[in-house]
């Protein structure tokens, strides 16, 4: 029996009609057009209740959460940017049973080979990645970063636009890493930190603080746990 093309469709709703969200769904007409996979999107998921039966990018907005519990098919994108919140959001839909989490890769973005990459990792345009590195799920690469040989982003990482991750380097879970960054070679950034945008990190960073500035200094520290 001969397949469809739109057999392969994938249904998709994405959680936020925000600014990311809205990237979000912009992306995914970006891969439709490119042919690399196929999405049809559905809506929308907000928690703002206003916004239900309403449009955004001309497609409803569905409802909250809940309404995944009906719809088990559907592959669900979370477009929330602060990485604590997008792992709440997460654990909310998995405590519904809901399994199915897009993985979204800009076609402009270069994917080295040797690598791994998690669910519900989006990976925007003009990435450029190299080899041999593993990232973790729900973790969110801006556009025009830089992901070198052997590095590790644990889950929910949020790396901004042009960021420059070199070799070797470990970023633990749920960390933030701002706007034109720079982390050097052979480092580790502890998890649910925050490095400030245009930061040069030249040491490694411990859990849960905050630094900023050229060389990196923590400015902040958080207790552990604070994201929870």
């Amino acid at each position: 029996m001969n397949r469809s093309p739109l057999d392969d469709v994938k249904r998709l709703v994405i959680v936020g009609t925000g600014g990311l969200g809205r990237e979000f769904h912009a992306l995914v007409e970006n891969i439709n057009a490119a042919g690399t996979d196929l999405w049809q999107m559905v809506g929308w998921l907000d928690s703002d209740a206003a916004q239900h039966g309403s449009a955004v990018h001309d497609l409803p907005v569905l409802g909250d959460l809940p309404w995944l519990s009906d719809h088990p098919e559907v592959y669900v994108a979370v477009g929330l940017g602060a990485p604590h919140t997008r792992r709440q959001v997460v654990e909310q839909i998995r405590a519904l049973g809901h399994t199915r989490f897009a993985t979204l890769i800009h076609p402009s973005a270069v994917i080295g080979r040797r690598v791994e990459i998690g669910e519900g990792t989006v990976i925007c345009a003009h990435v450029t990645t190299t080899t041999d590195y593993r990232i973790g799920r729900h973790v969110l690469i801006n556009l025009m970063a830089t992901v070198a040989h052997d590095d590790v982003l644990h889950d929910y990482v949020n790396i901004a636009p042009a960021v420059v991750i070199s070799g070797d380097v470990t970023i633990g879970e749920g960390t933030d890493v701002g706007t034109n960054a720079t982390i050097n070679q052979g480092l580790e950034i502890g998890a649910w930190s925050v490095v400030g945008s245009g930061s040069v990190v030249t040491r490694s960073l411990p859990a849960n603080c905050t630094a900023v500035g050229a060389p990196a200094k923590p400015i902040k520290e958080r207790e552990a746990g604070w994201h929870l």
